[in-house]
C-alpha cells in the first residue's frame, strides 16, 4: 500500500506534499490505475495531521483528475492520459542522476548549489525544446 511522508522542514504545505507524492508515484509507475490510496483516517493516524488537510489534498487530486473518490470504498487512482515512465527508463535515469549527484557533492557543492545548478540547466534545456 502507498505510504505518505511529510517533510516538516520543506516549507511546502502538507496537503501539497501529499498531492505531489501521488503525482510523482503515478508518473513513475509506483501507483497504477485502480490502486486505492490510504483512507483519510489512515493518513491522519500515520502522519498525525489534521483530517481536513488530508481531505483538502484528496479534493485537489480529484480536481486534477488524478483520483476518484468512491463513497464507502475509498479513493482510487485514475487512468492517466500522459505516459507513465517505463521501469527500465526510470532505473537508467535514476542511476545517472545518482552518479551526477555524487560527483556534485564530491566537488564540494552543497544542496542549495546542486539545486541551483539543476534548475539552471533544466530551464536552459526547456528553453531549447529539449526537455
Amino acid at each position: 500500500m502507498f505510504v505518505f511522508r511529510l517533510d516538516t522542514h520543506s516549507g511546502v504545505p502538507p496537503y501539497l506534499q501529499l498531492v505531489q507524492q501521488v503525482r510523482q508515484a503515478v508518473l513513475l509507475g509506483f501507483l497504477q490505475p485502480g490502486d486505492r490510496l490510504p483512507l483519510i483516517r489512515e493518513v491522519v493516524e500515520d502522519l498525525a495531521i489534521n483530517p481536513n488537510t488530508v481531505a483538502k489534498a484528496y479534493r485537489q487530486m480529484e480536481q486534477e483528475d488524478l483520483v476518484t473518490g468512491r463513497p464507502g470504498q475509498g479513493t482510487f487512482v485514475n487512468e492517466q492520459q500522459s505516459a507513465v515512465m517505463a521501469a527500465s527508463t526510470y532505473t537508467s535515469l535514476r542511476r545517472g542522476l545518482v552518479t551526477w549527484l555524487r560527483r556534485a557533492y564530491d566537488a564540494g557543492l552543497d544542496e542549495q548549489a546542486v539545486n541551483a545548478l539543476f534548475t539552471s540547466v533544466h530551464q536552459e534545456t526547456r528553453n531549447e525544446g529539449v526537455a
